[in-house]
Protein backbone atom coordinates (compact mmCIF):
# COMPACT_ATOMS: atom_id res chain seq x y z
CA UNK A 1 0.00 0.00 0.00
CA UNK A 2 1.43 3.34 -1.05
CA UNK A 3 1.23 6.57 0.84
CA UNK A 4 -0.34 9.51 -0.98
CA UNK A 5 -0.97 12.61 1.09
CA UNK A 6 2.22 12.24 3.13
CA UNK A 7 4.34 12.31 -0.02
CA UNK A 8 4.09 16.09 0.19
CA UNK A 9 6.31 15.80 3.27
CA UNK A 10 8.57 12.81 2.55
CA UNK A 11 9.43 12.35 -1.12
CA UNK A 12 11.91 13.93 -3.51
CA UNK A 13 15.22 15.79 -3.12
CA UNK A 14 13.46 19.00 -2.08
CA UNK A 15 11.96 17.17 0.92
CA UNK A 16 15.37 16.15 2.28
CA UNK A 17 15.04 18.67 5.17
CA UNK A 18 11.69 17.14 6.03
CA UNK A 19 13.15 13.64 6.06
CA UNK A 20 15.96 14.89 8.27
CA UNK A 21 13.39 15.97 10.85
CA UNK A 22 11.59 12.64 10.55
CA UNK A 23 14.89 10.83 11.08
CA UNK A 24 15.17 12.90 14.26
CA UNK A 25 12.02 11.14 15.46
CA UNK A 26 13.79 7.81 15.12
CA UNK A 27 11.91 6.82 11.96
CA UNK A 28 13.57 4.68 9.32
CA UNK A 29 13.31 5.40 5.62
CA UNK A 30 11.09 2.33 5.30
CA UNK A 31 8.68 3.74 7.87
CA UNK A 32 8.58 7.07 6.01
CA UNK A 33 7.63 5.27 2.81
CA UNK A 34 4.66 3.54 4.41
CA UNK A 35 1.35 5.39 4.87
CA UNK A 36 1.60 7.80 7.80
CA UNK A 37 -1.40 7.49 10.12
CA UNK A 38 -2.14 10.22 12.64
CA UNK A 39 -3.35 8.85 15.97
CA UNK A 40 -5.23 11.65 17.75
CA UNK A 41 -5.10 10.89 21.47
CA UNK A 42 -7.36 12.78 23.88
CA UNK A 43 -5.48 11.45 26.94
CA UNK A 44 -5.08 13.63 30.00
CA UNK A 45 -4.89 13.11 33.77
CA UNK A 46 -7.83 15.31 34.84
CA UNK A 47 -10.71 13.73 32.87
CA UNK A 48 -11.71 10.26 34.17
CA UNK A 49 -13.04 9.34 30.75
CA UNK A 50 -9.62 10.00 29.22
CA UNK A 51 -7.30 8.65 31.89
CA UNK A 52 -6.83 5.28 30.15
CA UNK A 53 -6.54 6.47 26.55
CA UNK A 54 -2.78 5.87 26.41
CA UNK A 55 -3.42 2.11 26.41
CA UNK A 56 -5.95 2.49 23.58
CA UNK A 57 -3.51 4.61 21.57
CA UNK A 58 -0.86 1.89 21.93
CA UNK A 59 -3.39 -0.69 20.74
CA UNK A 60 -4.35 1.46 17.75
CA UNK A 61 -0.69 1.90 16.83
CA UNK A 62 -0.13 -1.87 17.06
CA UNK A 63 -3.03 -2.37 14.67
CA UNK A 64 -1.69 0.21 12.22
CA UNK A 65 1.79 -1.36 12.23
CA UNK A 66 0.42 -4.87 11.77
CA UNK A 67 -1.42 -3.68 8.65
CA UNK A 68 1.62 -1.97 7.15
CA UNK A 69 1.33 1.63 8.26
CA UNK A 70 3.40 4.00 10.37
CA UNK A 71 1.43 5.48 13.28
CA UNK A 72 2.34 8.89 14.70
CA UNK A 73 0.52 10.11 17.79
CA UNK A 74 -0.46 13.66 18.68
CA UNK A 75 -2.69 15.04 21.47
CA UNK A 76 -6.05 16.75 21.72
CA UNK A 77 -7.57 18.61 24.67
CA UNK A 78 -10.69 17.52 26.55
CA UNK A 79 -12.85 19.10 29.26
CA UNK A 80 -14.60 17.06 31.96
CA UNK A 81 -18.07 18.59 32.14
CA UNK A 82 -18.63 17.19 35.62
CA UNK A 83 -15.55 18.93 36.99
CA UNK A 84 -16.33 22.12 35.05
CA UNK A 85 -19.94 22.22 36.29
CA UNK A 86 -21.38 25.15 38.22
CA UNK A 87 -18.42 27.51 38.01
CA UNK A 88 -16.68 29.59 35.35
CA UNK A 89 -15.13 26.48 33.81
CA UNK A 90 -18.44 25.42 32.26
CA UNK A 91 -18.34 28.49 30.02
CA UNK A 92 -15.38 26.84 28.27
CA UNK A 93 -16.90 23.41 27.72
CA UNK A 94 -18.98 23.93 24.57
CA UNK A 95 -16.36 26.26 23.00
CA UNK A 96 -13.79 23.48 23.45
CA UNK A 97 -15.61 21.54 20.71
CA UNK A 98 -14.54 24.12 18.12
CA UNK A 99 -10.98 24.23 19.50
CA UNK A 100 -10.70 20.44 19.25
CA UNK A 101 -11.96 20.40 15.66
CA UNK A 102 -9.69 23.27 14.65
CA UNK A 103 -6.61 21.83 16.34
CA UNK A 104 -7.03 18.40 14.71
CA UNK A 105 -7.42 20.11 11.33
CA UNK A 106 -4.31 22.17 12.05
CA UNK A 107 -2.14 19.20 13.03
CA UNK A 108 -3.36 16.92 10.25
CA UNK A 109 -2.83 19.56 7.58
CA UNK A 110 0.51 20.90 8.77
CA UNK A 111 1.68 17.27 8.84
CA UNK A 112 -0.19 15.66 5.92
CA UNK A 113 -1.18 12.26 7.26
CA UNK A 114 -2.61 9.69 4.88
CA UNK A 115 -5.24 8.62 7.41
CA UNK A 116 -6.40 9.24 10.96
CA UNK A 117 -7.61 7.27 13.96
CA UNK A 118 -9.18 9.55 16.55
CA UNK A 119 -9.49 8.59 20.24
CA UNK A 120 -11.94 10.78 22.20
CA UNK A 121 -14.35 9.86 24.96
CA UNK A 122 -16.03 12.72 26.80
CA UNK A 123 -18.65 15.25 25.90
CA UNK A 124 -17.08 17.73 23.46
CA UNK A 125 -14.13 15.65 22.31
CA UNK A 126 -16.36 13.24 20.37
CA UNK A 127 -18.26 15.82 18.28
CA UNK A 128 -15.10 17.91 17.92
CA UNK A 129 -13.17 14.99 16.45
CA UNK A 130 -16.09 13.94 14.22
CA UNK A 131 -16.25 17.50 12.89
CA UNK A 132 -12.53 17.37 12.11
CA UNK A 133 -12.89 14.00 10.34
CA UNK A 134 -15.53 15.35 7.99
CA UNK A 135 -13.72 18.63 7.44
CA UNK A 136 -10.43 16.93 6.50
CA UNK A 137 -12.10 14.04 4.63
CA UNK A 138 -9.11 11.69 4.67
CA UNK A 139 -9.63 7.97 5.43
CA UNK A 140 -10.39 7.91 9.15
CA UNK A 141 -12.38 6.34 11.95
CA UNK A 142 -13.07 6.95 15.62
CA UNK A 143 -12.48 4.65 18.59
CA UNK A 144 -13.77 6.01 21.88
CA UNK A 145 -12.53 5.22 25.37
CA UNK A 146 -15.77 3.49 26.37
CA UNK A 147 -18.18 3.87 29.28
CA UNK A 148 -17.43 3.77 32.99
CA UNK A 149 -19.03 0.95 34.95
CA UNK A 150 -21.92 1.91 37.19
CA UNK A 151 -21.19 2.50 40.86
CA UNK A 152 -22.22 0.61 43.98
CA UNK A 153 -25.89 -0.02 44.62
CA UNK A 154 -27.72 2.60 46.69
CA UNK A 155 -29.14 0.91 49.76
CA UNK A 156 -32.00 3.40 50.11
CA UNK A 157 -33.01 3.18 46.45
CA UNK A 158 -34.00 -0.51 46.17
CA UNK A 159 -30.58 -1.63 45.05
CA UNK A 160 -30.35 0.71 42.04
CA UNK A 161 -26.75 1.22 41.00
CA UNK A 162 -25.29 4.69 41.37
CA UNK A 163 -23.57 7.08 38.99
CA UNK A 164 -22.43 10.71 38.92
CA UNK A 165 -26.02 11.95 38.68
CA UNK A 166 -26.81 10.13 41.92
CA UNK A 167 -24.23 12.37 43.59
CA UNK A 168 -25.53 15.58 42.00
CA UNK A 169 -29.06 14.70 43.11
CA UNK A 170 -27.70 13.73 46.53
CA UNK A 171 -26.87 17.40 47.14
CA UNK A 172 -30.56 18.25 46.83
CA UNK A 173 -31.52 15.27 49.01
CA UNK A 174 -29.25 16.53 51.79
CA UNK A 175 -30.92 19.95 51.60
CA UNK A 176 -34.38 18.48 52.25
CA UNK A 177 -33.19 15.99 54.88
CA UNK A 178 -33.62 12.89 52.71
CA UNK A 179 -29.93 11.98 53.00
CA UNK A 180 -27.26 12.62 55.59
CA UNK A 181 -23.99 14.30 54.71
CA UNK A 182 -22.19 11.11 55.76
CA UNK A 183 -24.28 9.03 53.33
CA UNK A 184 -23.59 11.56 50.57
CA UNK A 185 -19.86 11.31 51.19
CA UNK A 186 -20.06 7.52 51.08
CA UNK A 187 -21.95 7.76 47.78
CA UNK A 188 -19.33 10.19 46.50
CA UNK A 189 -16.60 7.59 47.05
CA UNK A 190 -18.42 4.77 45.24
CA UNK A 191 -20.55 6.27 42.43
CA UNK A 192 -17.70 6.58 39.91
CA UNK A 193 -15.64 3.39 40.29
CA UNK A 194 -12.98 4.03 37.66
CA UNK A 195 -12.07 5.27 34.21
CA UNK A 196 -14.52 5.78 31.35
CA UNK A 197 -17.26 8.15 30.29
CA UNK A 198 -19.94 8.50 33.02
CA UNK A 199 -22.08 5.39 33.00
CA UNK A 200 -25.54 6.61 31.94
CA UNK A 201 -26.96 7.71 28.61
CA UNK A 202 -25.42 11.12 29.12
CA UNK A 203 -23.85 13.24 26.38
CA UNK A 204 -20.53 11.42 26.02
CA UNK A 205 -22.07 7.97 25.79
CA UNK A 206 -24.83 9.21 23.51
CA UNK A 207 -22.27 10.62 21.09
CA UNK A 208 -20.10 7.49 21.26
CA UNK A 209 -23.15 5.36 20.45
CA UNK A 210 -24.15 7.66 17.59
CA UNK A 211 -20.60 7.56 16.16
CA UNK A 212 -21.26 3.85 15.67
CA UNK A 213 -24.70 4.57 14.19
CA UNK A 214 -23.39 7.18 11.75
CA UNK A 215 -20.90 4.60 10.49
CA UNK A 216 -17.68 6.36 11.52
CA UNK A 217 -16.85 3.91 14.34
CA UNK A 218 -16.79 0.13 14.51
CA UNK A 219 -19.68 -1.84 16.05
CA UNK A 220 -19.26 -1.95 19.83
CA UNK A 221 -17.74 1.52 20.03
CA UNK A 222 -20.59 2.97 22.07
CA UNK A 223 -21.04 0.31 24.72
CA UNK A 224 -17.97 -1.91 25.32
CA UNK A 225 -16.89 -0.90 28.86
CA UNK A 226 -13.71 1.13 29.24
CA UNK A 227 -12.12 -1.54 31.42
CA UNK A 228 -12.92 -4.50 29.15
CA UNK A 229 -10.19 -6.30 27.19
CA UNK A 230 -12.55 -6.17 24.23
CA UNK A 231 -12.07 -2.39 24.16
CA UNK A 232 -8.33 -2.97 23.56
CA UNK A 233 -9.13 -5.44 20.79
CA UNK A 234 -11.53 -2.95 19.23
CA UNK A 235 -8.73 -0.35 19.23
CA UNK A 236 -6.39 -2.78 17.46
CA UNK A 237 -9.06 -3.48 14.88
CA UNK A 238 -9.52 0.28 14.40
CA UNK A 239 -5.81 0.61 13.65
CA UNK A 240 -6.00 -2.19 11.11
CA UNK A 241 -9.25 -0.90 9.66
CA UNK A 242 -7.92 2.57 8.81
CA UNK A 243 -5.39 0.88 6.53
CA UNK A 244 -8.20 -0.92 4.72
CA UNK A 245 -10.09 2.36 4.35
CA UNK A 246 -6.95 3.90 2.88
CA UNK A 247 -6.51 1.01 0.45
CA UNK A 248 -10.12 1.33 -0.76
CA UNK A 249 -10.05 5.14 -0.55
CA UNK A 250 -13.19 5.24 1.61
CA UNK A 251 -13.48 8.65 3.23
CA UNK A 252 -15.80 10.08 5.91
CA UNK A 253 -17.93 11.97 3.41
CA UNK A 254 -18.49 8.73 1.47
CA UNK A 255 -20.05 7.35 4.65
CA UNK A 256 -21.87 10.40 5.99
CA UNK A 257 -24.82 11.09 3.70
CA UNK A 258 -28.43 12.20 4.14
CA UNK A 259 -29.20 8.56 4.95
CA UNK A 260 -26.63 8.60 7.77
CA UNK A 261 -28.17 11.78 9.15
CA UNK A 262 -31.63 10.21 9.34
CA UNK A 263 -30.25 6.98 10.83
CA UNK A 264 -28.37 8.87 13.54
CA UNK A 265 -31.39 10.90 14.60
CA UNK A 266 -33.64 7.81 14.61
CA UNK A 267 -31.26 5.85 16.86
CA UNK A 268 -30.89 8.93 19.09
CA UNK A 269 -34.67 9.01 19.53
CA UNK A 270 -34.84 5.27 20.25
CA UNK A 271 -32.04 5.49 22.83
CA UNK A 272 -33.41 8.56 24.58
CA UNK A 273 -30.08 10.30 24.16
CA UNK A 274 -28.83 13.58 25.54
CA UNK A 275 -30.50 16.80 24.40
CA UNK A 276 -26.99 18.01 23.53
CA UNK A 277 -27.20 15.94 20.33
CA UNK A 278 -29.40 18.74 19.01
CA UNK A 279 -26.29 20.93 19.20
CA UNK A 280 -23.69 18.39 18.11
CA UNK A 281 -25.28 16.48 15.22
CA UNK A 282 -26.04 19.67 13.21
CA UNK A 283 -22.46 20.86 13.80
CA UNK A 284 -21.02 17.51 12.67
CA UNK A 285 -23.15 17.12 9.56
CA UNK A 286 -22.59 20.76 8.62
CA UNK A 287 -18.94 19.83 7.98
CA UNK A 288 -20.19 17.46 5.25
CA UNK A 289 -22.49 20.10 3.76
CA UNK A 290 -25.59 18.33 5.11
CA UNK A 291 -28.24 20.43 6.88
CA UNK A 292 -29.93 19.13 10.01
CA UNK A 293 -32.70 21.39 11.25
CA UNK A 294 -34.75 21.21 14.43
CA UNK A 295 -37.71 20.28 12.24
CA UNK A 296 -35.92 17.09 11.10
CA UNK A 297 -35.34 16.10 14.74
CA UNK A 298 -39.00 16.57 15.54
CA UNK A 299 -40.23 14.82 12.39
CA UNK A 300 -38.13 11.72 13.14
CA UNK A 301 -38.95 11.82 16.86
CA UNK A 302 -42.68 11.69 16.13
CA UNK A 303 -42.35 8.38 14.24
CA UNK A 304 -39.54 6.66 16.20
CA UNK A 305 -40.49 4.92 19.45
CA UNK A 306 -38.33 5.22 22.55
CA UNK A 307 -36.93 1.73 23.21
CA UNK A 308 -34.39 2.37 25.98
CA UNK A 309 -34.74 4.03 29.36
CA UNK A 310 -31.26 4.33 30.76
CA UNK A 311 -29.99 6.58 33.55
CA UNK A 312 -30.96 9.38 34.19
CA UNK A 313 -34.47 8.35 33.09
CA UNK A 314 -34.22 4.74 34.27
CA UNK A 315 -32.20 2.32 36.37
CA UNK A 316 -30.14 0.68 33.60
CA UNK A 317 -26.66 1.86 32.56
CA UNK A 318 -24.52 1.52 29.45
CA UNK A 319 -23.06 -1.80 30.57
CA UNK A 320 -26.64 -3.13 30.67
CA UNK A 321 -27.25 -1.83 27.14
CA UNK A 322 -24.08 -3.61 26.02
CA UNK A 323 -25.18 -6.89 27.57
CA UNK A 324 -28.60 -6.50 25.97
CA UNK A 325 -27.08 -6.44 22.47
CA UNK A 326 -25.73 -2.90 22.27
CA UNK A 327 -26.30 -0.45 19.45
CA UNK A 328 -26.45 -3.24 16.82
CA UNK A 329 -29.50 -4.68 18.61
CA UNK A 330 -31.21 -1.27 18.68
CA UNK A 331 -30.43 -0.73 15.00
CA UNK A 332 -31.63 -4.22 14.05
CA UNK A 333 -34.95 -3.57 15.76
CA UNK A 334 -35.33 -0.21 13.98
CA UNK A 335 -34.29 -1.72 10.65
CA UNK A 336 -36.90 -4.45 11.02
CA UNK A 337 -39.53 -1.76 11.46
CA UNK A 338 -38.35 0.27 8.47
CA UNK A 339 -37.21 3.15 10.68
CA UNK A 340 -33.59 3.26 9.49
CA UNK A 341 -31.96 2.58 6.11
CA UNK A 342 -29.79 -0.53 5.99
CA UNK A 343 -27.95 0.48 2.83
CA UNK A 344 -25.83 3.18 4.48
CA UNK A 345 -22.08 2.55 4.22
CA UNK A 346 -19.91 2.18 7.35
CA UNK A 347 -16.19 2.10 8.17
CA UNK A 348 -16.30 -1.71 8.06
CA UNK A 349 -16.63 -1.33 4.31
CA UNK A 350 -20.03 -2.96 4.56
CA UNK A 351 -23.52 -1.52 4.82
CA UNK A 352 -25.47 -1.22 8.06
CA UNK A 353 -27.61 -4.23 7.11
CA UNK A 354 -24.55 -6.33 6.26
CA UNK A 355 -22.96 -5.47 9.60
CA UNK A 356 -26.09 -6.43 11.50
CA UNK A 357 -26.35 -9.77 9.69
CA UNK A 358 -22.68 -10.53 10.35
CA UNK A 359 -23.16 -9.78 14.04
CA UNK A 360 -26.47 -11.67 14.25
CA UNK A 361 -27.67 -8.51 15.99
CA UNK A 362 -30.77 -8.97 18.13
CA UNK A 363 -32.25 -7.94 21.47
CA UNK A 364 -30.90 -10.10 24.30
CA UNK A 365 -32.74 -8.36 27.16
CA UNK A 366 -36.16 -6.91 26.28
CA UNK A 367 -36.29 -4.99 29.55
CA UNK A 368 -33.25 -2.91 28.58
CA UNK A 369 -34.01 -2.68 24.85
CA UNK A 370 -37.75 -2.82 24.31
CA UNK A 371 -39.09 -4.34 21.05
CA UNK A 372 -40.97 -2.01 18.72
CA UNK A 373 -44.32 -3.44 19.76
CA UNK A 374 -43.66 -2.69 23.46
CA UNK A 375 -41.82 0.67 23.56
CA UNK A 376 -41.51 2.94 26.55
CA UNK A 377 -43.30 5.56 24.44
CA UNK A 378 -44.50 5.76 20.85
CA UNK A 379 -42.41 8.89 20.26
CA UNK A 380 -38.67 9.43 20.56
CA UNK A 381 -36.68 10.78 23.45
CA UNK A 382 -36.42 14.42 22.33
CA UNK A 383 -39.12 16.94 21.44
CA UNK A 384 -38.73 20.35 19.80
CA UNK A 385 -41.02 23.02 21.21
CA UNK A 386 -41.94 26.33 19.60
CA UNK A 387 -44.20 29.17 20.60
CA UNK A 388 -44.18 32.77 21.79
CA UNK A 389 -41.42 32.02 24.32
CA UNK A 390 -39.25 30.15 21.79
CA UNK A 391 -40.01 31.32 18.24
CA UNK A 392 -36.95 29.52 16.83
CA UNK A 393 -37.34 26.49 19.05
CA UNK A 394 -36.44 24.87 22.36
CA UNK A 395 -35.40 21.33 23.27
CA UNK A 396 -36.64 18.91 25.93
CA UNK A 397 -35.78 15.28 26.70
CA UNK A 398 -39.46 14.38 26.80
CA UNK A 399 -39.15 10.76 27.95
CA UNK A 400 -37.42 11.97 31.15
CA UNK A 401 -40.31 14.31 32.03
CA UNK A 402 -42.86 13.09 34.56
CA UNK A 403 -46.48 12.92 33.31
CA UNK A 404 -47.53 15.75 35.63
CA UNK A 405 -45.26 18.17 33.73
CA UNK A 406 -46.00 17.15 30.14
CA UNK A 407 -48.84 19.69 29.91
CA UNK A 408 -48.78 22.33 32.60
CA UNK A 409 -49.18 26.02 33.33
CA UNK A 410 -46.47 27.31 35.65
CA UNK A 411 -45.48 30.59 37.29
CA UNK A 412 -42.21 32.19 36.19
CA UNK A 413 -39.38 32.89 38.58
CA UNK A 414 -36.79 34.69 36.45
CA UNK A 415 -33.01 34.74 37.03
CA UNK A 416 -30.20 36.28 34.99
CA UNK A 417 -27.62 33.61 35.81
CA UNK A 418 -27.30 30.00 36.89
CA UNK A 419 -25.79 31.07 40.22
CA UNK A 420 -28.87 33.14 41.12
CA UNK A 421 -31.17 30.25 40.23
CA UNK A 422 -29.18 27.68 42.23
CA UNK A 423 -29.16 29.93 45.29
CA UNK A 424 -32.95 30.25 45.11
CA UNK A 425 -33.51 26.51 44.63
CA UNK A 426 -31.18 25.37 47.40
CA UNK A 427 -32.46 28.22 49.59
CA UNK A 428 -35.97 26.76 49.49
CA UNK A 429 -37.45 29.69 47.58
CA UNK A 430 -38.86 27.63 44.70
CA UNK A 431 -42.25 26.03 45.28
CA UNK A 432 -44.49 23.56 43.49
CA UNK A 433 -46.00 25.17 40.41
CA UNK A 434 -43.01 27.45 39.82
CA UNK A 435 -40.90 27.61 36.67
CA UNK A 436 -37.26 28.56 37.10
CA UNK A 437 -36.35 30.72 34.08
CA UNK A 438 -32.60 31.10 33.62
CA UNK A 439 -31.54 33.49 30.86
CA UNK A 440 -28.34 35.14 29.61
CA UNK A 441 -26.72 31.70 29.63
CA UNK A 442 -26.94 31.04 25.87
CA UNK A 443 -24.03 30.60 23.45
CA UNK A 444 -23.47 34.36 23.17
CA UNK A 445 -24.99 35.61 26.40
CA UNK A 446 -23.21 33.23 28.77
CA UNK A 447 -21.00 33.19 26.89
CA UNK A 448 -20.45 29.49 26.34
CA UNK A 449 -23.96 28.04 26.95
CA UNK A 450 -23.37 26.40 30.30
CA UNK A 451 -25.02 23.13 31.27
CA UNK A 452 -27.60 23.35 34.04
CA UNK A 453 -27.01 20.00 35.77
CA UNK A 454 -26.66 21.55 39.22
CA UNK A 455 -30.11 23.22 39.30
CA UNK A 456 -31.94 20.33 37.59
CA UNK A 457 -30.33 17.80 39.92
CA UNK A 458 -31.20 19.94 42.93
CA UNK A 459 -34.83 20.13 41.80
CA UNK A 460 -34.95 16.33 41.34
CA UNK A 461 -33.08 15.59 44.56
CA UNK A 462 -35.49 17.81 46.50
CA UNK A 463 -38.44 15.88 45.06
CA UNK A 464 -39.76 18.79 43.02
CA UNK A 465 -39.27 17.39 39.49
CA UNK A 466 -42.97 16.52 39.26
CA UNK A 467 -44.03 20.10 40.04
CA UNK A 468 -41.26 22.50 38.97
CA UNK A 469 -39.94 23.25 35.47
CA UNK A 470 -36.66 24.86 34.44
CA UNK A 471 -36.51 26.82 31.19
CA UNK A 472 -33.26 28.31 29.90
CA UNK A 473 -31.43 29.64 26.86
CA UNK A 474 -28.53 27.59 28.21
CA UNK A 475 -28.34 23.82 27.91
CA UNK A 476 -28.51 20.70 30.02
CA UNK A 477 -26.24 17.81 30.83
CA UNK A 478 -27.26 14.48 29.37
CA UNK A 479 -27.74 13.59 33.03
CA UNK A 480 -30.55 16.10 33.57
CA UNK A 481 -34.11 14.86 34.00
CA UNK A 482 -37.46 16.45 34.68
CA UNK A 483 -39.17 19.31 32.83
CA UNK A 484 -35.83 20.79 31.78
CA UNK A 485 -36.40 22.82 28.61
CA UNK A 486 -33.27 24.33 27.10
CA UNK A 487 -31.75 25.92 24.00
CA UNK A 488 -34.55 28.54 24.00
CA UNK A 489 -33.97 30.58 20.85
CA UNK A 490 -33.52 33.43 20.22
CA UNK A 491 -31.51 33.69 23.43
CA UNK A 492 -31.90 36.66 25.77
CA UNK A 493 -28.63 38.24 24.63
CA UNK A 494 -30.01 38.34 21.08
CA UNK A 495 -33.22 40.05 22.17
CA UNK A 496 -35.23 36.86 22.67
CA UNK A 497 -38.55 36.83 24.49
CA UNK A 498 -37.02 34.82 27.35
CA UNK A 499 -35.17 38.03 28.28
CA UNK A 500 -38.42 39.89 29.11
CA UNK A 501 -40.11 37.21 31.22
CA UNK A 502 -41.08 38.66 34.62
CA UNK A 503 -41.68 37.05 37.98
CA UNK A 504 -45.32 36.01 38.17
CA UNK A 505 -45.83 35.60 34.42
CA UNK A 506 -47.65 32.43 33.48
CA UNK A 507 -46.01 30.02 31.03
CA UNK A 508 -47.77 27.15 29.31
CA UNK A 509 -45.77 23.97 28.63
CA UNK A 510 -47.39 21.58 26.14
CA UNK A 511 -44.86 18.91 25.22
CA UNK A 512 -47.30 16.64 23.32
CA UNK A 513 -48.46 19.69 21.36
CA UNK A 514 -44.84 20.90 20.93
CA UNK A 515 -45.64 24.34 22.34
CA UNK A 516 -43.90 26.70 24.79
CA UNK A 517 -45.81 29.93 25.29
CA UNK A 518 -45.53 32.99 27.50
CA UNK A 519 -49.15 33.71 28.47
CA UNK A 520 -48.82 37.44 28.05
CA UNK A 521 -50.67 39.53 25.47
CA UNK A 522 -48.69 39.93 22.21
CA UNK A 523 -48.86 43.73 22.44
CA UNK A 524 -47.42 43.60 25.96
CA UNK A 525 -44.61 41.28 24.80
CA UNK A 526 -43.74 43.68 21.98
CA UNK A 527 -43.77 46.65 24.37
CA UNK A 528 -41.41 44.83 26.72
CA UNK A 529 -39.08 43.91 23.87
CA UNK A 530 -39.01 47.50 22.63
CA UNK A 531 -37.83 48.69 26.05
CA UNK A 532 -35.50 45.72 26.60
CA UNK A 533 -31.77 46.21 27.09
CA UNK A 534 -30.02 42.81 27.25
CA UNK A 535 -27.54 42.21 30.04
CA UNK A 536 -24.04 42.63 28.61
CA UNK A 537 -21.65 40.27 30.35
CA UNK A 538 -18.00 41.16 30.02
CA UNK A 539 -15.96 37.99 30.52
CA UNK A 540 -12.36 38.46 31.59
CA UNK A 541 -11.26 35.82 29.10
CA UNK A 542 -10.23 37.16 25.66
CA UNK A 543 -11.12 33.76 24.24
CA UNK A 544 -14.69 33.93 25.53
CA UNK A 545 -15.07 37.46 24.17
CA UNK A 546 -14.00 36.22 20.72
CA UNK A 547 -16.30 33.22 21.05
CA UNK A 548 -19.29 35.44 21.88
CA UNK A 549 -18.68 37.47 18.71
CA UNK A 550 -18.38 34.39 16.49
CA UNK A 551 -20.94 31.88 17.77
CA UNK A 552 -24.33 31.33 16.14
CA UNK A 553 -27.69 30.47 17.69
CA UNK A 554 -28.30 27.20 19.54
CA UNK A 555 -31.04 26.51 16.98
CA UNK A 556 -28.30 26.02 14.34
CA UNK A 557 -25.88 24.04 16.51
CA UNK A 558 -23.98 26.93 18.17
CA UNK A 559 -21.32 26.76 15.46
CA UNK A 560 -19.07 29.58 14.37
CA UNK A 561 -20.69 32.01 11.95
CA UNK A 562 -19.33 31.96 8.41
Amino acid sequence: MKASRSLRMTQGPEKAPHRSLLYALGLTREEMERPLIGVVNGFNEIVPGHLHLRSLAEAVKAGVRSAGGTPLEFPAIAVCDGLAMNHEGMKFSLPSREIIADSVELMATAHPFDGLVLIPNCDKSVPGMLMAMLRLNVPALLISGGPMLAGAAMKDRDGAQSDLISVFEGVGRVRVGDMSEEALEDLTRHACPGCGSCSGMFTANTMNCLSETIGLALPGNGTIPAVAADRIRLAKRAGMRVMALLQRDIRPRDIVTETSVANAVAVDMALGGSSNTVLHLPAIFREAGLPLSLEIFDEISRKTPNLCKLSPAGRAHIQDLHNAGGIPAVMAELLGGGLIDGEALTVTGRSVAENLRALNARILDPEVIRPLDKPHSVEGGIAILKGSLAPEGAVVKQFAVLPSMMTREVTARAFNSEEEAVAAILGGKIKAGDCVVVRFEGPRGGPGMREMLTPTSAISGMGLDGDVALITDGRFSGGSRGAAIGHVSPEAADGGVIGVVRDGDRIRIDIPGRRLDLLVDDAEIQARLKAFHPVEKQPASPFLRRYARQVSSASTGAVYKE
